[in-house]
């Protein structure tokens, strides 16, 4: 197979096999997480290729340090926002707003997995819900016109959201009792549908949007987990699998691969409105348990339209 061709990558690809021999300079590109793991690799792999890089951080002082490494001929900004407030996400659009400098390719990556106890957002959201789902739906909603007509929003989500789908009747684990998986799960379940919904809304004027798994990887987004609860939870995982599938570990720059595949590399008619994983189109997986693939009710486009309903219904705006 042509190495070159966007199929020709798989779950080993790293950043630099996907983005080897293209040049992204010109480009603007909007990361958000670039504190830590997959949002420094992916900040760091575009500015090495020329691209512009805007990224969002909670802690300035902390995303200064962790891409100190990254270097040019692209360049990075970085820009306050804690998305478990919608004060600090609102601020930030409105800043990106003022600029009015446009994006390319929209990548929202920052999240949190797994707390091991009920939390909320400063609005009094469910944390993994708030954080991972309305943050971002807030964020890239009030940003969407500075993405270009034929540009991409590409959604970090997971396998793990394999393990439940929203409840938009119950989204704060008000009746319902709270699992951090579960929890976890619900949350990355709402990228994808916030993505397929997306899609079908810009699609008209080019813009499609997509969502991933990046992979099993060991990064600060496990940071609730201990290693005990981590290492029970990856036994559940492996159990459950079908037959003749493992689960394997990937390192940060082959987690980040399918986010640049999914942005630069991939035709955008293919992606849009999909789930990916390993840098290819995932199947739909029908079966019990967690395997390879994406849930039917992820991709539901009645699905996506009710879960936007009632995210507007809960951060009080309407897009």
């Amino acid at each position: 197979m042509d190495t070159n061709s966007p199929n020709s990558f798989n779950a080993t690809s790293t950043t630099d096999d996907v983005l080897d021999g293209i040049d992204l300079s010109g480009k603007r590109v909007f990361v958000t997480g670039v504190s830590a793991g997959l949002g420094v690799e992916t900040a760091r792999v575009l500015v090495a290729h020329g691209a512009h890089v805007v990224g969002t951080a909670r802690d300035l002082d902390k995303a200064r340090r962790a891409t100190s490494g990254v270097k040019g001929p692209g360049k990075l900004d970085i820009f306050e926002c804690d998305l478990a407030s919608l004060a600090s996400v609102r601020a930030c659009a409105d800043a990106l707003n003022a600029k009015g400098d446009t994006f390319d390719v929209v990548i929202a990556n920052a999240g949190v997995m797994a707390v091991p106890e009920k939390r909320e957002t400063v609005d009094g959201f469910e944390l993994q819900f708030g954080t991972n789902h309305l943050g971002h739906f807030v964020l890239v909603n009030r940003i969407a016109a500075l993405i270009k007509d034929g540009g991409r929003l590409v959604n970090l989500s997971s396998r793990g959201h394999q393990g439940s789908d929203v409840n938009l009747d119950d989204p704060d684990f008000e009746r319902t009792e709270y699992t951090p998986f579960g929890a976890y799960g619900r949350s990355k379940t709402a990228n994808i549908l916030f993505a397929v919904e997306f899609d079908r809304r810009h699609r008209g004027r080019g813009v499609r949007a997509t969502a991933l798994h990046p992979g099993v990887i060991q990064t600060e987004l496990a940071r609730h987990i201990s290693a005990e609860d981590l290492n029970r939870q990856a036994e559940i995982v492996k159990a459950s699998m079908p037959k003749g599938q493992t689960l394997t570990s990937k390192s940060i720059p082959q987690g980040a691969a399918t986010s640049v595949w999914a942005g630069f590399v991939a035709s955008k008619d293919e992606v849009g409105g999909r789930y990916c994983e390993d840098c290819h189109v995932a199947e739909l997986f029908a079966g019990e348990g967690v395997s390879n693939g994406v849930k039917a009710y992820a991709i539901d486009p009645d699905n996506a339209k009710a879960l936007w309903l009632k995210s507007e219904e809960m951060v009080g705006e309407t897009f």
